[in-house]
């Protein structure tokens, strides 16, 4: 099974900078690099725990007795691991792009390349499809998932072409959706517009960054004093939410000071890592990463 060479891949292990007998996890196994690559570097006291709400990562999994893979959306971490007693750890891991095996699936309905059914689910257990919102999402709900998602400037007017089309009858595949938004779709920015659009519906569909926020106030109280925390995203709304709560443990506003001006903050921020030109040159889908690394305070 065809899976993605992991972005970033040394640099974001490096981070976790691992105690053999430490305990670590690893919240997107996908094609199972990131965990191999922790596991090369553990003693034989040491563990970790993997976590992929998607089916097809099931079958990458490692025979190796330090090793658990958890069939969940990372968004429930802390209850699967007080199920196997674990209470804190030393490091955690997110590679939070879409793996290529996710987009080569043609039948996943992720590419703009492919004609597939609207789907865009991570997991089937996930009962909102592509299509649901597509067909059934009133004009406004539409509307603001393709600007907050997406950062559509013309959001209103994509979603009323939508709404307009699919009362003539309903838009069941990735390819109807093309051709009902083709008169936006100049031929120099096809692709770069289709892709904002598909990224905002597959953002709603798996509620993405509602899981990404749930997931990172949970880190903070996992991860033991001087753990780390090495997360790689792929677009700003991501980016955004990763590196404003390792600032400050909080995703908007700012957070209150005491009487000498101090702010508490649950980390230290590391430096941003970005892939080398050889690495984008190499892998195309590296071109957008940005690496967070941080330690527990």
């Amino acid at each position: 099974m065809s899976y993605h060479n992991p972005v970033l891949l040394f640099e974001s292990v490096d981070g976790l900078e691992i105690v053999p007998n430490g305990v670590y996890i690893d919240v997107t196994f996908g094609g199972g690099g990131h965990s191999k690559e922790i596991l090369k570097r553990l003693g034989t006291d040491g563990k970790l725990f993997a976590f992929d709400q998607d089916e097809d990562a099931l079958k990458n999994t490692i025979d190796d007795e330090r090793f658990v893979l958890i069939h969940e959306n990372f968004r429930y971490l802390k209850r699967f691991l007080k199920f196997y007693g674990i209470k804190k750890v030393n490091g955690i891991l997110a590679d939070l792009g879409v793996s290529s095996h996710q987009f080569d699936e043609a039948s996943r309905g992720f590419s703009t390349r492919f004609d597939a059914d609207l789907d865009m689910r991570m997991s089937t257990r996930v009962e909102t499809s592509a299509y649901q919102i597509i067909n059934k999402y009133p004009e406004e709900k539409l509307s603001n998932v393709l600007f907050l998602y997406g950062e559509l400037r013309n959001a209103r007017a994509l979603a009323r072409q939508i709404v307009e089309c699919r009362n003539e009858q309903p838009i069941k595949t990735s390819f109807e959706l093309k051709e009902v938004l083709k008169r936006f779709l100049p031929k120099s920015k096809e692709h770069k517009i289709l892709a904002q659009i598909f990224q905002a519906v597959r953002i709603e569909v798996n509620q993405e960054l509602e899981a990404l926020k749930e997931f990172l106030i949970q880190t903070e109280e996992l991860l033991d004093v001087g753990g780390k925390l090495s997360v790689i995203s792929y677009h700003s709304l991501e980016d955004r939410l990763v590196k404003r709560f390792i600032r400050s443990g909080m995703f908007e506003g700012e957070p209150e000071k005491d009487f000498y001006g101090n702010i508490a903050v649950p980390f230290k921020k590391g430096k941003l890592i970005t892939p080398t030109q050889e690495e984008v040159k190499k892998n195309s889908r590296a071109r957008s990463a940005k690496l967070r690394i941080a330690t527990k305070l």
